[in-house]
């Protein structure tokens, strides 16, 4: 069964662009290590919650907006060793200015229990 890393940030809404383009060029680099698929998706409808919420998990501004990404591998093994590899690649060093603060990203890796959809 596949295998899917997950991730929450937020990202300054006037900075949406700049996050959009990093994106796109850290796709392919993923893609190129095994990845079967990369979502980044803007939050469009986040609602507070009572007790915590997303926002909240990643300590969002009314500035910012969250962000929820995954990526889709064929399996654990290959999210370890791609994840190692998309670290090493020499593109990365390109990739130099982060629109977010990485230090409120959260992240995991996660093993489904249920996957119904169509391909």
């Amino acid at each position: 069964m596949s295998y899917i890393d997950g991730f929450v940030v937020a990202v300054p809404t006037d900075k949406k662009d700049a996050y959009r383009a990093m994106a796109e060029r850290a796709a392919p680099i993923f893609m190129d290590h095994g990845a079967l698929r990369l979502v980044e998706a803007w939050g469009d409808d986040v609602p507070d919650g009572k007790v915590t919420d997303f926002r909240r998990a990643v300590q969002a501004t009314p500035e910012e907006t969250v962000v929820f990404s995954w990526i889709v591998w064929p399996s654990r093994e290959v999210r370890d060793a791609g994840m190692k590899g998309f670290m090493e690649d020499p593109r990365m060093k390109e990739m130099t200015d982060m629109p977010f603060d990485g230090q409120r990203m959260i992240f995991g890796g996660f093993a489904p229990i249920v996957d119904i959809g169509r391909e």
